[in-house]
């Protein structure tokens, strides 16, 4: 749950909603089609994602596909519907068991200040740290509003560096020549 939390930006209630069906390691991608939610009653419901915008497919970084083949072989139902996490037995797992699980990890590691949707946060922030522009980033997070995505785009001194070399390697492939001081274009004749 950590690894897909953070290298693909899901939530915790769309992870928890995950079947075996829904991952495709020979493709490497994970199918978002629904959220757990639980109700007054304490009985858990998968029900459609956050928007519409959140039904998506999500590439998984393929560093992360043999984690998730190892997970699948030895902790998922054999059944297309089981669930690619589960409580002890393969039962649904709640929402409140695993963030006690979650505290007492944390606590072990010594971030005790992280919660889990802060893996979505940086996992959407290196995402956005690639390169890949606003709409891609719509895509991948499930966000049907622009707003939303741009909180996950920090510029950053690197960043702006790699934007600063890239324009120049497009000024040099177009051989653009710089302005003169007098303001206007060189003169090419």
């Amino acid at each position: 749950m950590v690894v897909l939390g953070a290298w693909c930006g899901l939530r915790l209630g769309e992870l928890l909603a995950l079947t075996r069906r829904r991952i495709d390691v020979l493709h490497g991608t994970v199918e978002v089609v629904g959220s757990t939610y639980e109700r007054t009653d304490g009985t858990v419901v998968v029900g459609p994602p956050k928007s519409a915008a959140g039904r998506r497919k999500v590439t998984i970084p393929p560093h992360v596909v043999p984690e998730l083949e190892g997970h699948l072989r030895d902790h998922v139902g054999a059944k297309a519907d089981a669930p690619l996490f589960s409580g002890p037995g393969g039962v649904v797992l709640y929402r409140k068991t695993f963030s006690r699980h979650w505290r007492t990890a944390r606590t072990a590691v010594g971030v005790e200040h992280l919660h889990f949707h802060d893996l979505r946060h940086t996992g959407n922030t290196l995402a956005a740290a690639t390169g890949a522009s606003t709409k891609e980033l719509m895509a991948r997070m499930g966000h049907a509003n622009p707003r939303a995505t741009l909180l996950y785009q920090h510029a950053t001194a690197d960043r702006d560096r790699a934007i600063a070399e890239a324009l120049s390697e497009l000024a040099r492939l177009a051989d653009v020549r710089p302005f003169r001081r007098s303001g206007g274009p060189a003169d090419d004749r």
